[in-house]
């Protein structure tokens, strides 16, 4: 009987693991598609400051939705609890201005480059977060993932390059230091992030993205004050909204409810694997609603990067 409750357990697990990288996923490759669906002429009309605000909103009051189920199932405990310590929240401020120069970033980056290329750039967040895993979280990497980093570059490089034009690469300069950027960011907090959900394991995952997000509205609300007041006093909170525009935004606030369940029940690259999986779904969908042409240069490109990230996942086991 131990054995199969264990071997429930086990299965158990392995089925949530498997839904919520599956739903990250799905959410991911949509997400790039629906930020270019939500320009209008090439640009935004909306402040993409109040859309992040928003998203940040909508993440913390479906956290608080899900507690309130546990606490009415479960009762309030220490582990699930809103009440907290200073030294408990004052990590959380790092990951919350990380993620708000990132997903702000992720809007103007697309006046560089189109979802695919978006997509296919966004991995170089393996090498970001293999490298600080290696820093901050002390964790060794195999010499077939340094390998698989190597092939990485490579296929990201090869993938944007340009065969209709004298310039080399599809994604000028300012579009690969964005990238890069982000990529950096986005690393850097996706591995703090998990360090701090991980160093307190029976904690409830809802209450740390509560307080996380509760932080990542505090910055949002400063970057309205900063960047966009005049047009929100002048147009309105929602000026320039439309459907894709909502969701955009929901998308965005599930997708950061499954990193963070993912970060939770797996670990940070598991998010960076579903990423690189939801490139060549945007690159299928680009064709019919864009008219992206898939290139030899991205097909090769998007084939190196796929063998990157399968080595990098055998490296990460043989360790």
């Amino acid at each position: 009987m131990v054995m199969l409750g264990g071997s429930s357990n086990v299965q158990s697990k392995w089925k949530r693991k498997s839904a919520v990288t599956l739903a990250l996923t799905v959410l991911t490759s949509s997400q790039a598609i629906l930020i270019v669906w939500s320009k209008r002429a090439g640009k935004y009309e909306y402040s993409v400051t109040t859309a992040n605000f928003l998203v940040e909103a909508l993440k913390c009051a479906l956290s608080l939705a899900a507690l309130a189920r546990i606490w009415r199932n479960e009762g309030v405990t220490e582990d699930n609890r809103l009440s907290t310590t200073v030294d408990e929240v004052n990590v959380y401020p790092i990951p919350a201005a990380l993620y708000l120069i990132k997903n702000l970033l992720q809007y103007y980056i697309f006046a560089y480059v189109d979802a695919p290329g978006y997509q296919i750039l966004k991995n170089l967040n393996i090498i970001s977060t293999g490298v600080l895993y290696r820093i901050i979280l002390k964790k060794q990497l195999s010499e077939i993932q340094w390998a698989a980093f190597v092939l990485l570059c490579a296929g990201c490089t090869t993938a944007q390059l340009n065969t209709n034009s004298d310039q080399v690469l599809q994604t000028p300069f300012q579009g690969w230091l964005m990238a890069i950027v982000m990529a950096l960011l986005s690393g850097f907090a996706g591995v703090y992030t998990e360090a701090i959900i991980k160093k307190r394991p029976s904690r409830n995952i809802n209450v740390q993205n509560f307080w996380l997000y509760v932080f990542g509205m505090a910055f949002n609300a400063i970057a309205i004050l900063v960047q966009d007041f005049d047009a929100v006093m002048n147009k309105g909170f929602f000026h320039g909204y439309s459907l894709v525009t909502v969701l955009m935004i929901l998308n965005h606030a599930l997708s950061g409810i499954a990193v963070s369940m993912v970060m939770k029940y797996a670990d940070n690259i598991v998010k960076v694997y579903s990423t690189s999986v939801a490139m060549l779904l945007t690159a299928v969908l680009s064709v019919f609603l864009f008219g992206f042409r898939l290139s030899l240069a991205f097909f090769l490109g998007s084939t190196v990067v796929s063998v990157a990230i399968y080595l990098h996942s055998i490296g990460k086991l043989q360790r």
